[in-house]
């Protein structure tokens, strides 16, 4: 329930732990990251809601100097989007100055199933910390964006089963001058998972995203569709890793991406969790040798349902 400070190397690997620190220890703010979890459900000491969960941060952490600030659940995870806990912290923008890297929706399958995960609109969050540079969201349902210019983004990664084709476009529509690394879990149709190889043309397209060097459309279950747009991509030709990987790639897919424009500059192609027989794994490896290509994870080449990664 109470929120905990950890070791900036625990977070750069994705989880924060659960480790509770002595009865009043307060590490330094700007040492750690921060890492706030509310339950409705956590008993008799929990704060009646998130609103009063974080205020009491507000008082007991000194908030000027966190760098590092990942938010788990903000109440019932199921029921309950983020908007609160965006317009929160949104709100009390001046009190976090020294906020880089922000992660919204550290939420376990232990507590919510990824699909499950309500989000909502996060352009405020842009708008209010215009010196950030990582932003991660996990979770797709009721996620919303709207087109915005953000000078100092490096990273931005949303994880999800099912995302909405309006969100894909107005990524492509933002101004990212500093963007290095966008990742996107695109999901599949069952769990809201509108985008088409159509939505991504922006992104593709790269101008807007002059400085892109990592691109990862993961987790589709149109991963075929997606490699073909890929392979005559303009953004490709200045990137130093590529990542396919999580979805339903197969044969065709990894075909196109053979014919398209050459990918041997690449330092990494990920393509792991796949659909691909032998013989084109070979052809693969054979066609980028100075290329680390992932091909680990790989499924029955025939079966009739291909899943991806993440779609619950």
């Amino acid at each position: 329930m109470d929120f905990t400070g950890h070791a900036f190397p625990t977070l750069v690997h994705g989880e924060a732990g659960e480790a509770t620190p002595p009865a009043g220890w307060r590490p330094d703010p700007a040492a750690v990251s921060w890492r706030l979890r509310c339950h409705e459900y956590d008993g008799e000491n929990a704060d009646s809601d998130y609103a009063s969960y974080f205020a009491r941060f507000l008082e007991t952490v000194d908030t000027t100097r966190i760098r590092d600030l990942t938010i788990g659940s903000w109440g019932d995870p199921v029921n309950d989007s983020s908007a609160t806990a965006v317009k929160l912290l949104a709100d009390a923008a001046d009190r976090f100055p020294a906020l880089r890297s922000l992660f919204l929706g550290d939420i376990s399958y232990e507590d919510s199933e990824l699909s499950w995960i309500e989000q909502s609109d996060v352009a405020p969050l842009l708008q209010a910390f215009p010196e950030l540079t990582a932003l991660r969201i996990r979770g797709g349902t009721k996620l919303g964006l709207k087109k915005v210019r953000h000078a100092s983004l490096r990273t931005l990664r949303i994880e999800s089963a099912g995302l909405r084709s309006h969100v894909v476009r107005t990524v492509g529509a933002c101004e990212l001058p500093a963007l290095e690394h966008l990742e996107l879990w695109l999901g599949v149709e069952t769990q809201g998972g509108s985008a088409t190889a159509a939505d991504l043309a922006p992104i593709l397209g790269g101008e807007r995203l002059p400085s892109l060097r990592h691109l990862g459309l993961r987790n589709s279950e149109i991963q075929d569709e997606i490699a073909a747009a890929v392979a005559s991509a303009p953004v490709v030709a200045r990137l130093e890793s590529l990542d396919l990987s999580m979805g339903a790639l197969t044969d065709a897919g990894a075909e196109a991406l053979l014919s398209g424009q050459p990918l041997t500059h690449l330092k990494e192609l990920d393509l792991h969790h796949h659909y691909l027989t032998d013989a084109m794994m070979d052809r693969l490896r054979a066609a980028l040798p100075g290329v680390d290509v992932d091909l680990s994870d790989g499924e029955d080449p025939d079966d009739d349902w291909p899943y991806v990664a993440a779609s619950e």
